[in-house]
């Protein structure tokens, strides 16, 4: 090793420093979890159906024809559970795809 080599290690700050963090007998919360909701109705194709599950909520296609066929003969069907704001989320996706496709698909959020 070089005489300048060894004078970059001296450059170091060996401080003493030390953050020290206390135990709490805090608990965390687990965050609400909110179900987002397919509703039914009359207007929106099954196939439309289909590719929103697929794309907005990564579903595989058999996975998301089930959920179609649930909400067409039940009204409505759970399509997953989320914190808040992913559900939002999810649910605002799905009616801008339908609205810039010109289909009435509605989703809802309940509180599990």
């Amino acid at each position: 090793m070089s005489d300048e080599e060894d004078d970059d290690d001296d450059d170091r700050e060996t401080g003493d420093d030390v953050d020290v963090l206390e135990k709490s007998d805090e608990k965390l919360k687990e965050p609400d979890m909110y179900a987002v909701v397919l509703h039914n109705d009359d207007y929106t194709t099954k196939e439309f159906v289909v590719e929103v599950l697929a794309s907005v909520f990564h579903k595989h296609y058999a996975e998301a024809t089930n959920i179609m066929l649930r909400a067409h003969r039940n009204g409505k069907a759970v399509v997953e559970v989320y914190t808040w704001d992913i559900a939002v989320t999810k649910i605002d996706q799905v009616h801008r795809k339908a609205k810039a496709r010109g289909f009435p698909l509605r989703c809802s959020v309940e509180k599990q």
